[in-house]
């Protein structure tokens, strides 16, 4: 898929910085190219699946040119260390709890759909579904 994906967390409602070190620790072992300039990765899985990777700002992993199954369980481990969300454009917010919803900005949680998914099938069938 060639459109962005966001990885975000938010407390109350505002964004909140995600623990890039930790987002590190679950990336650095599948990068496979960088470029420090533009705090960007390419990573791979072991099925050959690729996503570019961009460290948008403390509170913002952005993801594109991204697909298959292995990126998605990738995602989804990556949304659990660093207690995040997955954010899509014109499409759902993924929460990996139902109490999570709470801490969305109102926008997130009121006009656009918000979906628990949890594992990376769940995050492709709702990114497929939107």
């Amino acid at each position: 898929m060639s459109f962005d994906i966001f990885v975000c967390r938010f407390e109350n409602g505002e964004p909140a910085p995600l623990d890039m070190s930790a987002a590190h620790e679950v990336l650095d072992p599948y990068v496979v190219a960088r470029d420090p300039r533009t705090n960007f990765l390419q990573v791979r899985t072991a099925e050959r699946e690729e996503a570019g990777v961009f460290f948008s700002s403390p509170d913002n992993i952005t993801f594109n040119h991204f697909g298959g199954g292995g990126i998605m369980d990738f995602l989804a481990v990556l949304l659990r260390r660093l207690d995040a969300v997955l954010v899509v454009p014109d499409g759902p917010t993924m929460i990996r709890r139902d109490e999570d919803r709470d801490l969305l900005p109102a926008v997130l949680r009121d006009e656009w759909p918000v979906v628990a998914a949890r594992t990376g099938a769940e995050i492709d069938r709702a990114i497929r579904a939107s």
